[in-house]
């Protein structure tokens, strides 16, 4: 069937910039719908050619090594604009006729993109389906949503109910790229199709969980942005839930999207909302030095940078083992992973063994840059009687898949056009991950307890945050990838 690709705020950064070379990618390996068009629409003056010579400029940066400029001019026959403003009900007419003339075939898949600001989603949407955008009539239509969905559980109930008076739930695609990432899908198949993980994933076993996402960089140019949204909003709502549900889910009766969906939910409602006296005692937040000094960051702010949360997943196979999520900018280096500490051996033998709960036996998830799995385990060191060492068995993607990891984007531009919603958040999912999150960010705009933290650019967040770990008698996985 053929399809057409509608991204509103065609003009923008995500665009250039993940877009149009994930689907650049897509068309060099022939995995794109037969009869693709691809359609922007933004208040930018541009016509048809002016944003295919922008594009091939942008994409040659961001595709490196696999741009080919032949290649790029059959691609970019498929590319076309739309000038219009959200605002305008006509220029949604004008886009509905300009669709049509592009349209061979009365039969067509249309997925809209929202890659606007957040603040233009409702009135998009609503014209979507004013002038009969959202009908399918003639064929499936289908909207993307980028993230943040709403600033809180409120606003995204709000949201939800805008979208749903367009769109039915099965129409609803709300992206989070982070489970576009062949670690995080791998993380699927690590569970669910090896058997040696599945007897030990449980409270029996497993001591802790920490998952971190650091960013080496620091707020930048979004200041003015960073500076409402802090690093609840923009990393723990979206991206550390989203791993914390691959992590802890139950196997799905099959791998489609209602069924793994309904196993992510059945984990958030498993996590209960920190009360207020909870927050001071299973949080942490911090600010790095040089962040009030951000140009758009308001005088004397309290927005965190970093953050640390304590959570339980308060089911049968998690009861009693917590959920430690971190996340900063301006740290020691950029990472993404998730590690599983299992616990210590019930007595150990050796006289000179290690008993610290920092040796026992870990797997460590590595989501990016150095996407792998590592599994930690003691070994004997030769000739030196019965001393222990803990060592790692090493598995690496980029070694043994050299130059094939694809660009989240890839896969989940191509879910959405074939119609497939495993790798989307659903609307109930997106409201009960706020439900986590409100009570924290309300605690915090109204005590000072826990205390804002300044740390140091380059360390990992405040010094609190390893004291903190080490009154529960535990230890932060504190090490940046080594990059294959």
């Amino acid at each position: 069937m053929a399809t057409t690709l509608v991204i509103f705020g065609a003009s923008g950064d995500l665009t250039s910039r993940k877009l149009v070379p994930a689907l650049y990618q897509l068309f060099r390996k022939k995995r794109l719908p037969e009869k693709t068009q691809v359609v922007g629409f933004s208040r930018t003056k541009f016509s048809d050619e002016d944003w295919q010579h922008e594009l091939a400029e942008s994409t040659a940066k961001f595709v490196g090594d696999d741009f080919d400029a032949e290649l790029w001019r059959q691609f970019a026959s498929m590319i076309h604009y739309q000038p219009g403003d959200i605002k305008e009900p006509e220029d949604f007419e004008a886009l509905h006729r300009r669709l049509h003339e592009l349209e061979e075939s009365s039969d067509v898949t249309r997925v809209y993109y929202l890659s606007t600001a957040p603040r233009f989603y409702k009135p998009a949407i609503e014209r979507i389906g004013a002038c009969g955008l959202a009908d399918e009539v003639n064929g499936p239509r289908r909207i993307v949503i980028e993230k943040p969905f709403g600033r809180d559980a409120e606003s995204a109930h709000d949201l939800n109910e805008a979208v749903h008076g367009v769109f039915k739930e099965r129409q609803v695609y709300r992206i989070d790229h982070y489970l576009g990432k062949e670690t995080v899908q791998n993380m699927l198949v690590l569970r669910f199709a090896n058997t040696i993980f599945e007897p030990v994933w449980n409270r029996n076993y497993i001591d802790h969980v920490q998952i971190t996402v650091a960013e080496e960089v620091t707020v930048g140019r979004r200041g003015e942005f960073y500076d409402q949204t802090g690093v609840l909003r923009d990393m723990f709502q979206n991206h550390l839930l989203q791993l914390l549900m691959t992590t802890a889910m139950e196997a799905p009766v099959r791998f489609e999207a209602e069924a793994v969906r309904d196993e992510k939910v059945k984990v958030l409602r498993a996590i209960s909302p920190l009360l207020p006296e909870a927050v001071a005692s299973d949080t942490l937040r911090g600010q790095y030095r040089g962040y009030l000094d951000t140009p758009g960051v308001a005088e004397g702010s309290q927005t965190a940078t970093f953050a640390a949360v304590k959570l339980a997943v308060d089911n049968w196979r998690w009861q009693g083992v917590p959920f430690y999520l971190r996340s900063g900018k301006a740290m020691s280096c950029r990472t993404t992973q998730i590690v599983i500490q299992f616990r210590n051996p019930p007595t150990m033998v050796f006289s000179n063994g290690s008993v610290d709960t920092c040796q026992a036996n870990r797997l460590v998830i590595q989501i990016q840059p150095a996407e792998g799995i590592q599994l930690h385990f003691q070994t004997k060191v030769p000739d030196q009687g019965m001393r222990l060492r803990l060592t790692d068995l090493d598995f690496d993607f980029n070694r043994e898949f050299s130059g094939v990891m694809p660009e989240a984007y890839e896969r989940l531009l191509l879910d959405a056009f074939q119609g497939d919603a495993s790798l989307f958040a659903r609307s109930d999912e997106v409201e009960l991950a706020w439900g986590i999150i409100d009570p924290i960010l309300s605690a915090w705009e109204s005590t000072s307890d826990p205390p804002l933290d300044m740390y140091e650019p380059e360390l990992w967040g405040p010094e609190r945050a390893v004291e903190w770990m080490h009154a529960q008698g535990r230890q932060w996985f504190d090490t940046c990838p080594v990059l294959s």
